[in-house]
């Protein structure tokens, strides 16, 4: 079930929320129960076989967790085969038909599986992942409640697409939360404005991506740029506005989850980019992927291997594809490159410059990201870079340009903090006695997003339904 649909908005969230706040405030257990029971049906929604994948995680998780406790003997077995058994079905699920694929490309004859992916299963693993190292590291004792970890692992804003929660941070939340008035109010205009994210920006520009990706010999060198520009904004709007989404349910229910996006589009180099983009993912990789491996502190050579295995592993953490992988491989070049070659001579370097470098490489990234294949990857970069089979404009780029004019137009200030600047002002005005400032502080946002929240219905009422993107990861 994706927050965007017509039984999300009107029919599941308020009964969620009806049967969550029935419950006295007092009985926190009973909120948290009535959270785990309505987290398993979001879930289950999606086809009650799929379930098992989600509660097999969950068993093993608690289950692992105890058995970690200090002083035990063999724990770092105990943890190994803890990460196995819940690897065990994201491998399965994820990456049987690709490496199937492949052997079959170097002359076997291997039948290749039809297997539904569980949806959230890299999210929900991973959380699983941290638990289980940071029990076994001594950062956090193990949770013997398992509703309590259920709760954790299944929580349904963040669930599906993040952001990746650790422990430490949520379980706390669950036995000493207290929702408020002002939080819920916070929350659910949050929800309204990703909620627009998606539908009003990131759809629309879908269609000028799909458009150039699809486009074949059509393909020319203005509607390869236009389209792959349109997936920078359709990527972002729609990962950010789900995040928005789950961060502002994550308000009403007393439980504030961590941000996941910086305005990733101001970087000014590749490094700035990941520290700003999909932010509880880089953490969980450097945390428990790259610094378990040597990080930095050792030699040259070492370090290269550890940033080249953690990015081809970011990279299929993605996807299992070729693609995926090249994207990873891609953005350690890049990093590399900053780090050892380049980096200082880029320091140097005019802010509009380095700002153009990096939404360059950027854009190149996501051709990478969004091909269906290697070889479309490259027909689109080529197109790019004046090799287009089409020529240099077409009709069909100006009609896009045309047809989504306003989107456009709302999308470009939207990826830049442009709200923020104009927080900052209007905090600077009601602190000199402005009235107006301080009612448009009071109530603009609230309006707005009731406005946003219309336009968004009216827009899911008469288009066809669209998941959010991250959902096949």
């Amino acid at each position: 079930m994706a927050f965007s649909s017509m039984a999300f908005l009107f029919g599941f969230l308020p009964t969620a929320v009806l049967c969550y706040f029935l419950i006295p405030a007092r009985w926190r257990a009973g909120r948290s129960g009535a959270l785990l029971l309505f987290s398993l049906l979001f879930y289950a929604w999606g086809g009650l076989r799929l379930l098992p994948a989600l509660l097999w995680s969950c068993l093993v998780t608690w289950a692992g967790g105890l058995l970690l406790t200090v002083g035990r003997r063999r724990r770092r077995a105990v943890f190994r085969a803890a990460a196995a058994l819940n690897l065990l079905p994201l491998v399965c699920f994820k990456y049987t038909a690709f490496l199937l694929e492949n052997l079959n490309a170097l002359g076997l004859e291997l039948a290749v599986p039809e297997l539904l992916l569980p949806a959230g299963i890299s999210f929900f693993t991973f959380q699983a992942l941290s638990y289980l190292a940071d029990v076994y590291w001594g950062t956090i004792p193990p949770e013997g409640n398992f509703p309590r970890l259920a709760l954790y692992m299944a929580f349904f804003p963040q669930l599906l697409q993040g952001p990746i929660v650790r422990y430490g941070d949520f379980g706390p939340l669950l036995a000493d939360r207290r929702e408020s008035v002002p939080e819920i109010s916070a929350g659910a205009v949050r929800f309204c404005f990703g909620l627009a994210k998606k539908v009003l920006l990131a759809d629309a520009l879908g269609n000028a991506a799909n458009a150039a990706f699809s486009a074949g010999d059509r393909l020319t060198v203005g509607l390869a740029w236009l389209g792959s520009i349109a997936y920078t904004l359709q990527l972002y709007f729609d990962f950010s506005g789900y995040t928005d989404m789950a961060l502002g349910l994550g308000g009403v229910f007393g439980l504030p989850l961590p941000e996941n996006f910086d305005y990733p589009y101001i970087a000014r180099s590749a490094t700035e980019f990941w520290r700003r983009w999909h932010i509880t993912l880089s953490r969980w990789f450097r945390d428990y992927v790259y610094i378990p491996l040597g990080g930095n502190r050792c030699s040259r050579g070492r370090h290269l291997l550890n940033l080249l295995a953690v990015w081809l592993l970011t990279g299929l953490w993605h996807g299992a594809a070729w693609t995926f992988a090249a994207w990873g491989l891609y953005y350690a070049a890049l990093l590399i490159g900053e780090k050892y070659l380049w980096g200082g001579a880029l320091e140097r370097l005019p802010a509009p410059l380095r700002h153009a470098y990096a939404l360059v490489l950027i854009n190149f990234g996501w051709v990478l990201f969004r091909a269906g294949s290697l070889g479309q990857a490259g027909e689109m970069i080529a197109a790019m870079l004046g090799a287009a089979p089409g020529g240099g404009w077409s009709g069909e780029a100006a009609y896009y340009l045309r047809q989504y004019a306003w989107e456009w137009a709302v999308a470009l200030p939207a990826a830049l903090p442009v709200k923020v600047w104009l927080s900052r002002l209007l905090e600077a005005r009601r602190e000199e006695g402005g009235r107006g400032a301080a009612a448009v502080l009071a109530f603009g946002p609230k309006l707005l997003a009731l406005v946003l929240l219309g336009l968004s219905a009216v827009r899911l009422l008469s288009s066809t339904f669209r998941s959010f993107l991250y959902f096949q990861f």
